[in-house]
């Protein structure tokens, strides 16, 4: 763990945790996606019921004839209703993917129409609020994320408004790659934002924006290996090159109390020679000062 770790210290975790809390509860929910999604169920039975097979039925939802926001709400169905291996963000690129290698593919985990037709020929107003709670079940996933970001670039520019500018996707947006920051980067970094000194224009600090409101298990794994390596890489661009900046990593969340994803945020804190440091929102004010990120 490195020396200058600031986690380490703290021994109440829950304290610096800020909870976003922008979920609606049960049984709230279920009046709620049931408006959402009454019409794209209606339209699901409707396209159901004229198909001759589950592949035809497939072909249709990912046919010119299908707008695009219906589409996504279709195959969510589809993959709750016919087949649990058709994957919806795989399955929405028509362009890239054919239909007919999906159903050669993975056909034969396809529901039958027969009983696909009957059953949606007979769901009832509880069937319906089940489905309508299946397809929306992760409507609200990466919002906290966007919230967290949101409110922290909020902090930094009230808190650095004639020091440092702060640039990055506020909510849904392209990362921006370190390759467009630094011309001799090779390869791919992406980061949520970038901190950059005003009386000189030169970037100081690239960040990642995390709210974990749970962790555990393989998931926890793939991030603790992941924020690691953005380290690795930066250590290894800047001691090739004349670059050098810090990383910033902004993780907040329950989830960040989680026994190994926190000893991975306390690895990270004070790594690099103290250039990589970990914040939650509530401990911003005395882990993000101008001396840390004009000390490069």
């Amino acid at each position: 763990m490195p020396a200058e770790c600031f986690l380490s210290s703290i021994t109440d975790k829950e304290s610096i945790v800020t909870a976003i809390d922008n979920a609606p509860r049960f049984p709230e929910i279920l009046t709620i996606q049931q408006n959402k999604y009454a019409d794209s169920i209606s339209l699901f039975k409707t396209l159901v019921a004229r198909a001759s097979s589950s592949a035809e039925l497939l072909e249709t939802i990912r046919g010119p004839s299908i707008k695009k926001d219906d589409r996504m709400s279709l195959l969510k169905m589809f993959r709750r209703c016919v087949s649990p291996v058709i994957d919806t963000e795989k399955a929405k690129k028509i362009k890239a993917i054919k239909t007919e290698s999906l159903v050669s593919n993975y056909g034969h985990t396809f529901k039958s129409i027969e009983v696909l037709q009957r059953q949606m020929a007979d769901l009832d107003d509880l069937s319906t609020a089940a489905l309508a709670s299946l397809i929306g079940e992760y409507d609200t996933r990466g919002q906290s994320g966007y919230e967290l970001t949101l409110r922290f670039f909020n902090w930094f520019n009230q808190r650095f408004d004639d020091e440092f500018s702060i640039e990055g996707p506020v909510g849904a947006g392209r990362d921006i790659e370190l390759s467009s920051i630094f011309t001799d980067y090779k390869g791919s970094f992406p980061c949520d934002f970038v901190i950059r000194r005003l009386s000189d224009g030169n970037v100081v600090a690239v960040g990642f924006a995390r709210y974990d409101s749970t962790r555990g298990g393989a998931q926890s794994d793939d991030r603790t290996g992941g924020n690691s390596n953005k380290v690795d890489k930066a250590i290894e661009f800047c001691r090739t090159t004349d670059n050098l900046f810090k990383i910033l990593f902004v993780s907040d969340g329950p989830g960040l109390t989680h026994n190994d994803t926190w000893q991975e945020a306390c690895e990270l804190d004070g790594a690099w020679n103290g250039n990589s440091r970990v914040t939650t929102l509530k401990t911003a004010d005395i882990r993000v000062t101008s001396d840390w990120l004009n000390s490069n």
